[in-house]
């Protein structure tokens, strides 16, 4: 099965509807406020709305929120799964897998043992990330992909500073999807429409 393609940190209509005519299985919508790719619920409503009908999924991403407002992000814009960013623990992955959507636990690495946390969550979906001190994803650093081994049960994301320069050898390490961000943007929350289509046929080439 082809690898999937998430283009993560959208804030705007045209980066949204470029991702999808290149190919993007999923968009990501950044919901943690301190974040430079933050958007507003009711500003990712009215993207995904304009959007419809598609078959790609949207993701909405949070950082240790409070169940309350991941109900009320829901309710304000239509999500097809959630991914949990930051230091929530295998009970709150159940809880927010309670209000009905699949859950992407992201996992932060340091160490090659690090990717054992994974066996901790219930979630199908894990995604794997550059770790670091400050910033819970969108850093454009990467980890040593060589780390990556299987986990019976779980589809794999793999982030972290993919680029066009390196996304072949992202793709080669054989994981369910690859989540982009930092690496085709010319800023953090606007993207370089000619980093998108320079990624998009170097996958084609594949």
């Amino acid at each position: 099965m082809p690898t999937k393609i998430k283009i993560c940190g959208i804030t705007n209509i045209s980066d949204a509807r470029l991702a999808l005519e290149l190919g993007a299985d999923l968009l990501g919508f950044n919901f943690f406020r301190p974040s430079p790719r933050f958007i507003e619920p009711q500003e990712a409503a009215q993207i995904i709305n304009t959007l419809t009908p598609t078959s790609a999924q949207m993701v909405g991403l949070f950082v240790n929120a409070q169940l309350d407002f991941i109900k009320q992000t829901l309710h304000d814009c239509p999500l097809d799964m959630l991914q949990l960013h930051g230091d929530e623990s295998n009970a709150d992955c159940q809880l927010a897998s309670e209000l009905g959507l699949a859950v992407i636990k992201a996992l932060r690495l340091r160490t090659p043992q690090d990717i054992e946390q994974a066996r901790r969550f219930d979630t199908p979906f894990i995604l794997l990330d550059a770790f670091n001190q400050e910033l819970y994803g969108g850093t454009g650093e990467t980890f040593d992909w060589s780390w990556v081994t299987s986990i019976p049960d779980k589809m794999i994301f793999l982030a972290g500073g993919i680029c066009p320069d390196n996304i072949k050898d992202a793709l080669a390490v054989g994981t369910y999807a690859i989540d982009l961000c930092s690496g085709v943007e010319k800023e953090p929350g606007l993207k370089d429409p000619q980093k998108m289509k320079t990624l998009f046929e170097k996958i084609k080439q594949q």
